[in-house]
């Protein structure tokens, strides 16, 4: 270690400002392009372990669609609702599925990576459970559709509750280009699970609630946020006498310091 001293710039200076590299939304911008790697390269390996285990599912006639795809109600088979997302029953099916994968999975985690993970397991869960409880007997469903579905769902859900409205836009755009997703959800599709897909949408609108930004409210000095009042909009700021003197100031502080 080393020190200067001399006539240098005082503190606060020109010099002692002359490392710092931009401001915040500099900053932020290259967290978002960071993300948007890790995003980048986490899809391309979702879409390369799905093309392995297709590879490894057709050398085996298919088997581990037979072993761990869903079934409806049954329960030993309730766990594969984490496993039929990556497993696919053809050559077509994995095809028609990698490129909607890709670009939904992408818009879904570029915001960051492990909440991504957490939405896959929410819509993975939803649309399973749905294919579980409403499918009909002895059909079997595997695929990633619940999937592109669910991230449609949070991509769009997203924008609209964090009022972002270029993830709003993107996930607009991107359905329409993929408009075939859409018309297979219809009721009635031979040898599609709609059903699947209706409940991978849900838990993806679902995960745009919970996965939300939340931004923490800015008080003024002095001011503390009273529960149920009614004097403005709900969780409005209001003055309130904090002063030690003050007969409530012990109460005011401890809502305060729980967020109330």
């Amino acid at each position: 270690m080393t020190s200067q001293s001399g006539s240098g710039s005082p503190a606060g200076g020109p010099a002692a400002t002359r490392g710092r590299k931009g401001g915040p939304g500099l900053r932020a911008t290259e967290i978002d392009v960071a993300e948007a790697r890790k995003a980048f390269f986490l899809m391309v390996g979702f879409i390369g372990l799905i093309w392995i285990l297709q590879v490894a599912n057709w050398a085996d006639h298919y088997q581990l669609d037979l072993n761990y795809g869903v079934l409806p109600r049954s329960i030993g088979r309730l766990p594969e609702v984490f496993t039929a997302p990556f497993l696919h029953f053809s050559w077509d099916h994995i095809e028609g599925n990698s490129g909607p994968l890709f670009i939904f999975g992408f818009l879904a985690a570029y915001r960051g990576v492990v909440r991504f993970l957490g939405v896959t397991v929410l819509v993975a869960i939803t649309s399973g459970l749905a294919v579980w409880l409403f499918q009909g007997n002895n059909e079997l469903t595997v695929g990633a559709s619940g999937l592109i579905f669910g991230y449609f769902g949070y991509i769009l859900s997203r924008g609209l509750i964090d009022r972002n409205l270029i993830d709003a836009l993107a996930a607009v755009v991107m359905a329409l280009s993929y408009a075939y997703i859409l018309t297979v959800a219809i009721p009635g599709t031979p040898r599609v699970s709609w059903i699947g897909h209706l409940g991978g949408l849900v838990g993806g609108i679902a995960a745009g609630w919970i996965f939300r930004t939340r931004r923490k409210a800015v008080r003024e000095p002095g001011r503390t946020k009273l529960p149920g009042d009614s004097g403005g909009s709900p969780g409005a700021t209001v003055a309130v006498p904090t002063s030690p003197g003050h007969p409530r100031a012990d109460l005011y502080k401890e809502l305060d310091d729980m967020g109330l």
